[in-house]
């Protein structure tokens, strides 16, 4: 797939798509980036579980905090990394891990790995890179877009 341009149907097929996200890299401070976005993506009908290891056993903004993706004891649709470029390896790795396997993993603006998507999508996952699903979801579909 061509990751510097992905077409408004399939980023809507993605999102309406999604039920359950793991946002990895997910704050509590309400000043990040992070927050916000989980905070909307629960506004908006998903049901969001956050990995933080620092936080695991909390939670944010209602959202329960687990250590790792293995610690999450339920499937989830779509991965929502909120870690550097450098950091998505690790986490594809734990991504292609779970069981059943997640449908989607999506990098937020700023953070690509080419290497770690070809993984992804060699496993039959779909790959979003250098995107925020908040603001997607608000040109697309509906409700407040600006991060």
């Amino acid at each position: 797939m061509n990751h510097d341009s992905y077409s408004d149907d399939h980023l809507r097929s993605v999102l309406t798509s999604v039920k359950t996200i793991a946002m990895v890299g997910a704050s509590n401070n309400p000043a990040r980036p992070s927050f916000g976005v989980l905070k909307y993506l629960m506004d908006h009908g998903y049901r969001v579980l956050a990995v933080n290891p620092g936080l695991a056993g909390k939670d944010i903004a209602g959202a329960p905090v687990y250590a790792t993706l293995a610690d999450i004891p339920e499937p989830v649709d779509m991965i929502d990394i909120f870690r550097n470029s450098e950091a998505v390896a690790g986490v594809v790795d734990e991504a292609l891990g779970m069981s059943p396997l997640p449908k989607i993993v999506w990098m937020q603006l700023g953070v690509r790995n080419d290497e770690a998507a070809a993984r992804a999508e060699a496993a039959g996952l779909t790959v979003i890179m250098n995107r925020c699903p908040k603001i997607e979801h608000g040109r697309l579909l509906g409700g407040a877009s600006a991060p």
